[in-house]
C-alpha cells in the first residue's frame, strides 16, 4: 500500500468540505485475504484477494448521502465528494442523522491491549492446504464418513480506519485464521452432513485440524438414520451450537432501530424481567483476542462493558446516535459502519451467565423432548415475539439420547422462553456470542 489509510481519509474529508458539506465522515477498509479448499485430496481452490475500499458520508443540514468506491485515487476522491454532494442535496431531510459531538468521541483509540493482531508471520499457502489437507484426513478416517465435502483453511489481515470532520480520526488492525471441515456419511437418500470449524485472531489459539476434521466427521456419521420426531409439546435443548440465536433474537429486539421503528416485542420492557432472575447478559467489546472485540464504534464513540440484561431484568436498549436522538436517550457506542450504508446499532462481544449443569445433566432431567443441533429458516413475529423454526437433533427418551431426528418445526413464544431457560455450563468463552447449551420447557414440536 503507497498511501497510508489515515492520509486517504484526510484527502477525502478535505474534498467533501471543498464540495459543500457542512460535516463529513469517511471509513476505510484495506484488506488481504488468502483460501485454500481441498476436496477428495485434491486442491479444489486458492484464492487471494487484495482491496482498498472506502466509504463517504457527507451532511448538507440535516440531509445525508453516502458514496463507496473500491478506488482511492485523488481524481475519484473528487467524483466522491461531488456526487455525494449532489445526493446529499436531493435527500430527505433526517432530524437525528449528524456526527458525534467532540465530547462524544472516544478518548482511548489504541488497540493495542486488545491484541486484534497477530504478530506471527502470516502464513503460506503451502501451510494453508497442509492444515486443509490434514483436517480432511481425520474427517475421512471417522468410520461411517463416505465423503469430506470440503476442508478448508484461510487466514486474512484487514485495517480499519475512521475519520470525521468533528475531530475523530482512529484505526486498527485485525488478522484471523480459520480451519473448517465439511463431512459426509452415508449415501442416497440416507446421506447426512455435518461440519465443525473455528476462527481465531491468533493463529496459536486455533484447534488442531485433527479434530476439526475429527468432529466434523463424527457429527454427521450421528446424524444417520435420522427420523421425524413426535408432534406434541416437549422441552427443548438448544445445543450450544445453535443457543446463541435464542439471545440474537433478545438482542434484536433490544436494538434501538428495532425500538424506534416500533418493531420489538421488547418494546415494554426496559426494566422488566426478560430471563431469569438468577442470569445476566453482558456486552464487554474489550476481551483480548476475540472477533467482536473495538476500541471505539463506527461513530467514534468509545466501546464499553455494559449488562444488557441484569440479574433478568432489561437494563436499556442499543443504542447509535440516531436511535438514541430519536428515543431521547444516550449512545452506547454500539455502532455498526459498512463503507456504503450509515451507522446503525449493534452489539459486540456477548456472554450469558452459565448455569452449574452440564449438557449432560439437562439431558437426563429434559425426560423426553428434542435436543436441537441445527435450525434452518425462521419465522419471528417482530411485535410479539412468536417464533417457528424448523430443527434437527436427536430425540431424548427417559433422559437419554435415543437417536436422530429431522425434519421438524419447533415453535414457542420468546418472551415465555427466554424468561424460562435453563442454561448449562458448556459455553466455549474464546467466541464472541459466548453462550451455553439452553433448555427450553414445553415448546410445541410438529414432526410426524
Amino acid at each position: 500500500m503507497t498511501r497510508r489509510l489515515e492520509d486517504i481519509a484526510g484527502a477525502a474529508l478535505t474534498r467533501a468540505r471543498t464540495a459543500g458539506a457542512e460535516d463529513a465522515d469517511v471509513i476505510l477498509i484495506a484488506g488481504r485475504s488468502v483460501s485454500i479448499d481441498i476436496r477428495s485430496g485434491a486442491l479444489e481452490q486458492a484464492e487471494r484477494s487484495e482491496s482498498v475500499d472506502i466509504g463517504l458520508r457527507v451532511f448538507v443540514g440535516r440531509r445525508q448521502a453516502i458514496v463507496s468506491a473500491s478506488d482511492t485515487r485523488e481524481n475519484t476522491l473528487d467524483a466522491m465528494a461531488l456526487r455525494a454532494i449532489a445526493m446529499a442535496r436531493e435527500a430527505p431531510e433526517d432530524p437525528y442523522a449528524g456526527l458525534a459531538e467532540r465530547g462524544q468521541l472516544a478518548a482511548e483509540r489504541d488497540a493495542a491491549p486488545l491484541e486484534l493482531a497477530d504478530p506471527a508471520p502470516e502464513p503460506t499457502p503451502a501451510q494453508l492446504e497442509q492444515d486443509a489437507r490434514r483436517a480432511e484426513a481425520a474427517a475421512q478416517a471417522v468410520s461411517g464418513v463416505s465423503q469430506v465435502d470440503v476442508a478448508s483453511a484461510a487466514y486474512s489481515s484487514s485495517e480499519v480506519f475512521l475519520a470525521a470532520s468533528s475531530g475523530f480520526s482512529g484505526g486498527y488492525r485485525r488478522t484471523a485464521r480459520t480451519t473448517a471441515c465439511v463431512a459426509i456419511a452415508g449415501s442416497g437418500t440416507g446421506m447426512e452432513r455435518d461440519h465443525d470449524g473455528d476462527m481465531r485472531i491468533w493463529q496459536n489459539d486455533l484447534r488442531s485440524p485433527e479434530e476439526i476434521g475429527t468432529c466434523a466427521g463424527e457429527r454427521a456419521v450421528a446424524r444417520l438414520g435420522a427420523r421425524r420426531p413426535r408432534t406434541g409439546a416437549y422441552p427443548v435443548l438448544f445445543d450450544e451450537r445453535v443457543a446463541g440465536s435464542l439471545i440474537g433474537h433478545l438482542l434484536g429486539a433490544a436494538n434501538g432501530l428495532a425500538v424506534a421503528r416500533g418493531a420489538s416485542w421488547l418494546a415494554d420492557a426496559l426494566d422488566k424481567p426478560v430471563l431469569p432472575e438468577g442470569l445476566s447478559l453482558i456486552e464487554d467489546p474489550h476481551r483480548p483476542r476475540v472477533s467482536g472485540s473495538r476500541p471505539f464504534d463506527g461513530e467514534g464513540l468509545a466501546t464499553r462493558r455494559r449488562a444488557i440484561v441484569d440479574a433478568g431484568r432489561l437494563t436499556g436498549w442499543t443504542l447509535d446516535l440516531a436511535s438514541a436522538r430519536k428515543l431521547g436517550m444516550e449512545p452506547t457506542g454500539n455502532a455498526v459502519r459498512g463503507i456504503s450504508s450509515p451507522p446503525s446499532p449493534g452489539n459486540w462481544n456477548i456472554a450469558l451467565t452459565q448455569g452449574q449443569r452440564t449438557r449432560g445433566d439437562l439431558i437426563r432431567d429434559m425426560g423426553t423432548g428434542l435436543l436441537v443441533t441445527s435450525l434452518i429458516g425462521a419465522t419471528i413475529n417482530p411485535n410479539t415475539g412468536d417464533y417457528s423454526r424448523g430443527a434437527s437433533g436427536f430425540w431424548v427418551e427417559d433422559g437419554e439420547i435415543t437417536g436422530p431426528v429431522n425434519e421438524c418445526t419447533i415453535a414457542g413464544n420468546l418472551r415465555e422462553m427466554l424468561l424460562g431457560l435453563q442454561p448449562a455450563d458448556d459455553a466455549r468463552p474464546w467466541l464472541s456470542r459466548v453462550v451455553p447449551s439452553l433448555l427450553v420447557e414445553g415448546m410445541t414440536i410438529a414432526g410426524s
